[in-house]
Parts: structure tokens; sequence; C-alpha cells
């Protein structure tokens, strides 16, 4: 299974900043939080019972799933799907602002 990886297309959705970002993940029908996880923050592997994404704004996220990892950073989004093991940890001494994004 391979990562579904979306970066930000500024030419389809503008310049990134939060508000385009909560406006493209509502439109694809997702509730949206915003968290800040500081310099050294890991989630070891776990899952959740909804289909997700995990956007991030700013900072670097070392994220696991499928046997298989990435770096996300500001623009990127990572599918999550319901029952999918992952982890993820925050590289670098910079916090990460993500939105967390949850299929309604």
């Amino acid at each position: 299974m391979t990562l579904e990886l979306e970066t930000w297309d500024e030419a389809r959705h503008g310049p990134l900043s939060e508000a385009a970002f909560r406006r493209k993940l509502k439109a694809e029908g997702y509730s949206v939080s915003r968290y800040v996880y500081p310099p050294g923050t890991h989630f070891p592997d776990h899952q959740h019972d909804v289909d997700k994404k995990d956007a991030v704004l700013a900072g670097r996220f070392l994220m696991r799933m499928h046997g298989q990892e990435i770096v996300l950073e500001a623009g990127d989004c990572l599918t999550v799907p319901c029952g999918a093991v992952h982890s993820a940890t925050v590289v670098g001494e910079v916090s990460v602002i993500s939105l967390d994004a949850i299929r309604r």
C-alpha cells in the first residue's frame, strides 16, 4: 500500500495559510482541529476508527505507516485511512503546527 500524500497547490488554492487549508479540508468533508506539537513530541504506533488527514502548516512531521515513512512539511497532507497503524514524530527544533482533519 502506498502513502497518499498531497502537496499544497498554490495555483489552485492560493497562498498557503491556515484559513485556506481549513477551507480546502472542510470542502472535502472533514472536521478540522488545530494542534501545536513541540520538538521531541512522539506518537507511538496507534490507529483511529475514522478516516483522517494530517496536514502540516509549519515544522516537520515524520510519519510512519504501511512500512513506509515520509517527512511532512508546510503544505503537505497525508491521508490516514480508518484502522491504519501509524506513528508520528516532530523532527528538528521547530514545533509542528498541524491541522487534524476527521472525515464527517
